[in-house]
């Protein structure tokens, strides 16, 4: 298995999102939906098994969903956005396989706590809690491929090496 990182750190409008959603959520979530795109269409090509770290399904059902209702994001860009998200899928293929990596809101607020982003830093617990909820909700309804939930509240399969190997293990049970 391969891991696929999020690219994160080229987002041009990261920063100034992070300082002002309102004024940068939609370019923000664009950048992040062509960089998903390009990075699906790379990763299909691809002759292992690879782990991408963040999907181009959750920028369009959580991050912009969120956006969009907390009203962060014009509706009209939303419906642009959704709209765009919509016919690039319609161009791709689903994953073999979804793992989602469940935890708390207070796991979530102590891991980016951890990661030492500055800019993360000050993310509101409201609104990381938000994220938490459409993420629960999306999984729920989610239907494109099979499922591997890892509840990871007790995991650090960063730093711990029997964390890693357990969840290895149950994503291996499905490849």
């Amino acid at each position: 298995m391969t891991p696929y990182y999020e690219q994160y750190e080229s987002n041009p409008y990261l920063k100034e999102f992070y300082q002002d959603m309102k004024s940068w959520s939609f370019k923000s979530q664009i950048f992040f939906l062509t960089q998903k795109f390009k990075s699906h269409l790379k990763l299909i090509h691809v002759q292992n098994s690879v782990v991408q770290d963040r999907t181009i399904y959750e920028d369009a059902e959580i991050f912009a969903r969120n956006l969009y209702r907390s009203r962060l994001m014009r509706k009209r860009d939303f419906e642009t956005y959704y709209d765009l998200y919509t016919s690039l899928l319609n161009t791709l293929p689903s994953p073999d396989l979804l793992i989602y990596l469940r935890c708390s809101n207070r796991t979530i607020r102590k891991r980016i706590k951890n990661r030492g982003r500055s800019y993360e830093q000050n993310i509101s617990p409201r609104y990381l809690g938000r994220l938490n909820q459409l993420y629960e909700s999306w999984i729920a309804s989610y239907s494109l491929s099979e499922i591997a939930i890892i509840n990871t509240d007790e995991l650090d399969y960063i730093h711990n090496l029997v964390d890693m190997v357990d969840v290895r293990k149950v994503i291996e049970k499905y490849i």
